[in-house]
């Protein structure tokens, strides 16, 4: 190869992995597909399935999910999960506690009550980027989504009687 012709192919070569690099990286996905490619979310995203949730949580929102991790579920007792698998209009408001309207971004959060899908508020609380929401901690905040956010948090949320 000759001297000269190496900054072109340098030049050639950096526009190529540039425009590629576009193609590849992904787009903000839907908060369904968002749970139903977090690892870490896979007994959320099964739950969702369960509910008859995922189309409504691939609609154009946009919705705040604060979706507990796999270790949260662990923390609930296998009665209570098998329970709700039988009672699917249950699960899906247990769900539906964990979802609200419009897109709360971490740096958006304020302290004081949020008011859920299923009809009740959550007390959302911020210190810093120390976010916490009833008793739960965000442990991984601002996943995006293409109609919402994900929070992960730390524990089940359990929405008060009616």
């Amino acid at each position: 190869m000759y001297p000269r012709q190496l900054p072109l192919l340098l030049t050639t070569s950096a526009l190529w992995f540039g425009v590629a690099g576009c193609a590849i990286s992904s787009m903000p996905t839907s908060i369904a597909e968002t749970a139903a490619t977090t690892p870490e979310l896979s007994t959320w995203n099964r739950l969702i399935a369960e509910a008859g949730m995922t189309e409504a949580l691939r609609a154009a929102g946009p919705y705040t999910a604060f979706a507990p991790s796999d270790d949260a579920f662990k923390a609930v007792p296998q009665a209570t999960l098998a329970s709700l698998a039988k009672d699917k209009e249950q699960l899906k408001l247990l769900l539906q506690y964990h979802l609200v309207s419009g897109k709360v971004a971490t740096a958006d959060v304020k302290t004081g009550p949020a008011k859920t899908l299923q009809g009740a508020n959550l007390a959302l609380s911020k210190s810093g980027n120390f976010v916490t929401v009833d008793d739960a901690v965000v442990t991984r905040a601002d996943m995006p989504a293409s109609n919402g956010v994900v929070h992960m948090i730390d524990r089940v949320l359990v929405p008060p009687k009616r």
